[in-house]
């Protein structure tokens, strides 16, 4: 697995031609990041000016590899693809979150913690969903914070719940003596995920 961009996410490549010699350059990065290989904002190949033909081609300082057209023009390139692997969900296996940040569950029924760390694009579903291995009634619960009930549907940002982690990173304390508690209250209704 490759990390291409941080705009898109992570790709598997076992599924390109593995027998391509094109593949060379990927396999030798992979599980690594080079996303410096991509313009972010474009979410193409860096580009630069060959200094041979004066033309603005791909850069790519480890070799060519698949799906980028080679320096001249030639009658051999295969371009028969619709677009290249690092545009295609297909190769896609994982999204990057833009950060990572850390919550403390609290169980009022039981006086039970559980410190998670989450994505600040899950939504409180899918941190529910994942909370699930620690209580599979979790979905019977009202979740709040700070005694107001949250919605599930959203972020922690979007109901409220401000990352302070970078504050707290700059006044130089530990971060784990200083996350968001999330309380769950149960609702006797039994439910079960």
């Amino acid at each position: 697995m490759i990390r291409p961009s941080a705009a898109s996410g992570i790709y598997g490549t076992l599924s390109l031609e593995l027998r391509s010699p094109l593949l060379r350059p990927l396999l030798a990065f992979g599980g690594k990041d080079i996303s410096s290989w991509f313009d972010d904002e474009i979410g193409e190949l860096k580009q630069h000016v060959d200094p041979i033909t004066n033309c603005v081609i791909p850069f790519t300082p480890h070799g060519r590899f698949i799906h980028v057209p080679p320096k001249q023009p030639r009658t051999d390139w295969c371009n028969d693809f619709n677009i290249p692997w690092w545009k295609d969900d297909r190769y896609m296996v994982g999204r990057l979150t833009a950060r990572s940040r850390k919550i403390c569950i609290v169980n009022t029924l039981t006086s039970g913690k559980v410190v998670m760390e989450v994505c600040c694009e899950e939504t409180l579903n899918e941190i529910l969903y994942r909370y699930l291995t620690f209580n599979c009634h979790a979905a019977s619960y009202t979740w709040k914070y700070q005694g107001r009930p949250l919605d599930m549907t959203k972020t922690l940002e979007e109901n409220g719940i401000p990352d302070r982690s970078c504050e707290i990173e700059s006044l130089r304390l530990d971060e784990d003596d200083f996350h968001p508690f999330i309380h769950i209250y149960f609702n006797d209704d039994l439910t079960e995920m």
